[in-house]
């Protein structure tokens, strides 16, 4: 997978449908583990509370692992809708837990499922989302007369991640994947090969 959204930031949310207080929170993680210690930690947060339901979304190499928990509420009316706004969102390496304290009144499914469901969405859009892309890096030395344009042409297609200045220009850059080949034509035209790079 080249490009992905995720979560920008942690995010918190906190609802109340009849007398059920809902309190909802995202996180990016990195893999699977992440995604188990951060609902560990909410549920550690919360343990006074009736119900911690918990999804998470990640993509490690070529896989992706799903899962999704009711933690105690009728199947179905909770994990799953929280899980559905992260597949609805696109959202990759991404969990979501939502915190319900009981108010005496009970919602039915389609009232818990639409409360979890809202709190979910509050949560990550509290977060905020960023597009990930997968980067190739490369050095490149070159002489100074020719600055602006290299940079101009990185900063098109990816971003200079180093500079360094001596007898001779050297950048240390990184380039989105997906834009790779059409990078490198047009440095060879811009430039007549006349540069050293290597892909590191």
């Amino acid at each position: 997978m080249n490009n992905y959204k995720t979560l920008k930031s942690s995010g918190r949310s906190r609802k109340e449908f009849k007398n059920s207080i809902f309190i909802g929170y995202a996180r990016h993680v990195k893999d699977e583990n992440e995604a188990k210690a951060f609902i560990k930690e909410i549920k550690e947060l919360h343990g006074d509370a009736n119900h911690n339901v918990s999804a998470y979304l990640v993509q490690e190499e070529r896989s992706f692992t799903l899962r999704y928990d009711d933690d105690g509420e009728p199947a179905g009316s909770s994990g799953k809708p929280v899980f559905k706004v992260l597949e609805a969102k696109g959202l990759y390496n991404a969990a979501v837990v939502v915190t319900r304290y009981f108010g005496g009144i009970k919602l039915g499914f389609g009232g818990l499922s639409r409360a979890y469901r809202e709190t979910a969405i509050s949560a990550i859009e509290e977060a905020g989302t960023v597009e990930v892309f997968e980067e190739v890096r490369f050095r490149i030395r070159f002489g100074y007369p020719e600055i602006q344009k290299l940079k101009n042409l990185i900063e098109k297609y990816g971003r200079v991640e180093e500079e360094k200045y001596s007898d001779a220009v050297e950048f240390i850059f990184l380039v989105k994947k997906s834009f790779e080949e059409q990078f490198l034509e047009k440095l060879a035209k811009l430039t007549r090969n006349e540069v050293e790079l290597e892909k590191l």
